[in-house]
């Protein structure tokens, strides 16, 4: 079954090409996620991880800083991202880090120290912080809005592809314990991407902004019926002259609460813990009993899940909103964080606890993929004015890097103070603080062009008072 609004005419079959191609971002997001969970076994044996830079460091901060050198990168990406997005376009920008991840795959390849894996690590990061930002945004500005949802979610398909696509590198050079191929074969899709783009055309959205009204109407008449062309474009023309486009649009009193949630909602997605499971996946494992090959078999099944239900997302999102979504996937995150903690409490039953852990990961996995996983990287993506809208998916795809980089860093140290158990019964009350947070603030945007969702946003303003005072302040400034 296809998702609703889909159908086989040669217009959506465009929109279908360019999303999938588009949605490569997410591969190169996915791949670089999931790969290091198990080159990191071998790693360890490659380089002594006691020391950096000549100075002592405990080996547990040593191997956090190489995995998390990815979310330092990513950070940076995504804090350029943004401008560069909005200065650039969305396809260069998208080419840009294409060539970015290819030169940091090849240096974690060659890499003859763990300082100079380290220095990869943070390349490849700035590429997908480049490819995080940018590929839910170029999607979203292509796509009509029926397929919206659907579309932008295929970025999120593709992260989950990534991650069980370097599980399976993991386990077939698992033997050979050969971590070099498995952290350079990140070069592959990252110059499929860069070939695919060069064929793509540019956000309409972004042409328009740039005076090339031309161009624009080109774009749409290949992605929409022609009948909607004219009305499209006379939205776009709107939203143009109501924006100024500067950065302190994204403190004005009507965008300031889907700032908050766009900042909410990209902290959430962290600091409930989604990136323990996938960086340190065999490690967890590992802790219950199993053997390293056995650890990388069992987190493909966990990969294999994130796809299944992210699938799943794809077809539901435009049917049931996002919000259904969201809420139900907390709820089971939640759920599953308590059971996992649980499991590692459970006295002097090893093999009981590796598949009570094993099924606890792939659950609250499966809830993940249904909701916040999908439902973040779409919403920020719809929710902010067209001229600002790079620029508010850069602020809050930083905060989501840099929690991952919180929780990366203090996943092993959290374990080693408060125990498995502890740690994940600590990412469980956050995720029922961010179901709160969901319930309370976040909007259902659901089969509404991108300009109707700012409509209603400044209608919202208007009604509680925000408006006036916005038109307050921009009297006195004149």
């Amino acid at each position: 079954m296809l998702p609703v609004g889909w159908n086989s005419d040669s217009q959506n079959s465009f929109v279908y090409v360019v999303a999938a191609l588009a949605a490569l971002n997410g591969l190169l997001f996915g791949f670089d996620t999931g790969v290091i969970s198990g080159a990191m076994l071998y790693i360890r044996n490659t380089f002594e991880l006691t020391a950096l830079f000549g100075y002592a460091i405990e080996p547990d901060l040593v191997e956090g800083i190489v995995v998390s050198g990815a979310m330092v990168g990513a950070i940076l990406g995504a804090a350029l991202g943004g401008r560069l997005a909005d200065r650039l376009g969305r396809r260069r920008l998208i080419l840009i880090g294409a060539v970015v991840f290819f030169v940091g795959s090849l240096i974690m390849a060659i890499a003859p120290t763990v300082e100079v894996l380290i220095l990869g690590r943070i390349i490849d990061g700035i590429g997908i912080g480049f490819a995080s930002v940018v590929g839910p945004l170029y999607i979203s500005e292509i796509s009509p809005p029926k397929i919206r949802g659907s579309l932008v979610s295929l970025n999120q398909l593709t992260i989950t592809s990534g991650i069980l696509i370097a599980y399976l590198v993991n386990f077939a050079f698992s033997d050979g314990g050969e971590w070099r191929w498995m952290l350079g074969l990140g070069m592959v899709p990252a110059a499929v991407l860069f070939l695919g783009m060069v064929f793509m055309p540019e956000s309409p959205r972004w042409l328009y902004e740039q005076g090339r009204e031309s161009a624009a109407r080109d774009v749409l008449s290949r992605t929409r019926a022609e009948a909607k062309v004219d009305a499209e474009l006379r939205e776009i023309r709107e939203t143009i002259r109501t924006e100024s486009g500067t950065l302190r649009d994204l403190l004005r009193p009507w965008v300031r609460p889907m700032l908050i949630v766009g900042v909410g909602l990209a902290a959430f997605q962290q600091v409930t813990g989604i990136n323990t499971v996938i960086y340190y996946a065999p490690t967890i494992l590992e802790s219950t009993g199993f053997e390293d090959t056995a650890s990388i078999l069992a987190t493909v099944g966990i990969g294999a899940v994130n796809v299944v239900m992210t699938v799943v997302a794809v077809v539901l999102i435009d049917r049931t909103g996002r919000r259904p979504l969201l809420l139900s996937g907390l709820a089971g995150m939640t759920v599953m964080l308590g059971v996992l903690g649980i499991a590692f409490v459970l006295p002097g039953l090893s093999g009981v606890v590796g598949w009570a852990a094993t099924a606890s990961l792939m659950l609250y996995v499966a809830f993940f993929a249904i909701g916040l996983g999908p439902a973040f990287w779409l919403l920020i993506s719809e929710i902010y004015p067209m001229e600002v809208r790079g620029t508010a998916m850069g602020v809050a795809t930083v905060v989501n890097w840099a929690g991952n980089l919180l929780v990366s860093l203090t996943f092993l140290r959290l374990v080693n103070r408060i125990g498995e158990s502890g740690t994940f019964w600590l990412y469980g009350l956050l995720s029922l603080a961010a179901l709160v947070f969901c319930y309370q603030l976040v909007p259902e945007t659901k089969g509404r062009s991108l300009e109707e969702i700012e409509a209603d946003l400044r209608e919202t303003a208007l009604a509680s008072g925000a408006g006036r005072r916005e038109g307050t302040e921009s009297e006195a400034d004149d």
